[in-house]
């Protein structure tokens, strides 16, 4: 009898459910290498064993060398509840949007869908969707997350499949939509100057890690269109991208000039024939490659604080007090409204108010 251990998933481990059955599905996945499906029952020792085979790269055996026992047949959701619309949302909207927070929504879908809920704990994806108010969407979102930017998430999710579920006759509610984000304070952390000095001190010109640095501060560019761009994206100078974000929703295309710093760096670096950052195998990096990658490069440098994204919000910041404009820091970073522009002009505008203003807080003296 197999012997429950632990429920929570342990790293590297998603859950993904079949769209038409509903059938729960758990994989390995580690960068760089092919999911691994897995059929021992979570929270199990054997599951354990199994994840630690995968992680490992061999081959899972049973105990005795027995076959794993087959899955119980899977029976298609029932139509109405929120796994049902759940698989359909996901169904619907591959490849339309992007992938990255497609992913992330959906791992989040289904994690709402497993959590037990009112006082007979039933699982909140076999209830009716109609039936789900805004006071259901705040208790889940405080019960499945303990910090405002995680929660938030949640609340994001739910709010997201609910516009598409009316937008396409599914739903005439979202019982998410007026809902207010928390406040999670500034989100990844800016780099500083002294930071960038920092990384550069410990990443020679001409290494990868250097490079990344150099590609992300300036270029502003987030890290799903950093692991696919080469020099096919560059022509006389001229950098030209369409951000996979907004491929989708604006069509937003960045044209931004190469600057004499970046283009040093690359012309000192190993490049690939197809994107600028290659792995040790020669091959272009997955985004998810790269990011884990550029963890490890900035645990190196003690930066363990510091993301690509953390870049991406230096440069805005650093263009922004250097005098930026909404409308120019909008054209360099893809940007489509002023609503995250203003986040840095103003908060430069009050940086140099503040400094020419702090000779005032002195007594006049007679």
């Amino acid at each position: 009898m197999q012997k429950k251990i632990e429920t929570k998933l342990p790293k590297g481990v998603s859950l993904d459910r079949d769209w038409r059955t509903r059938e729960p599905r758990y994989y390995f996945r580690a960068p760089g290498r092919q999911k691994v499906r897995l059929h021992q029952a979570p929270g199990t020792d054997e599951f354990t064993d199994e994840v630690a085979c995968a992680r490992l790269g061999i081959p899972y055996v049973t105990p005795g060398g027995k076959p794993a026992p087959k899955p119980q047949a899977p029976q298609e959701a029932k139509a109405g509840t929120i796994d049902w619309l759940i698989g359909e949302y996901k169904k619907r909207t591959v490849g339309k949007v992007n992938q990255l927070l497609w992913s992330r929504r959906a791992n989040m879908l289904e994690e709402i869908a497993e959590h037990p809920f009112g006082k007979k704990k039933a699982r909140v994806g076999g209830l009716p969707f109609i039936d789900l108010k805004r006071r259901h969407v705040l208790k889940m979102r405080d019960e499945l997350r303990s910090t405002p930017g995680a929660q938030n998430e949640v609340k994001r999710s739910l709010s997201a499949m609910f516009s598409w579920a009316i937008d396409n006759d599914l739903a005439e509610t979202n019982p998410a939509a007026k809902i207010k984000l928390l406040y999670s304070g500034d989100g990844y952390h800016t780099w500083t100057v002294a930071e960038v000095h920092q990384y550069e001190a410990r990443h020679s010109a001409g290494s990868k890690a250097r490079l990344m640095l150099h590609l992300a501060l300036y270029t502003g560019l987030r890290l799903d269109n950093l692991a696919i761009l080469g020099r096919q994206h560059v022509r006389d100078g001229l950098l030209t991208i369409r951000p996979g974000k907004t491929k989708k929703s604006s069509g937003v295309i960045v044209e931004i000039p190469v600057l004499a710093e970046l283009q040093k760096t690359i012309d000192e670096s190993e490049t690939g024939n197809l994107t600028f950052l290659i792995t040790e195998f020669g091959k272009p990096f997955t985004t998810n490659g790269l990011g884990n990658k550029m963890r490890d490069w900035c645990d190196q440098a003690g930066l363990p604080h510091c993301t690509t994204h953390g870049l991406r919000k230096a440069g805005a910041t650093i263009a922004a007090e250097n005098g930026a404009t909404d409308e120019e820091l909008m054209a360099f970073f893809g940007w489509t409204t002023k609503n995250q522009t203003t986040v840095y002009t103003k908060k430069a505008r009050r940086k140099k108010i503040a400094a020419g203003a702090i000779r005032k807080l002195i007594p006049e003296q007679n």
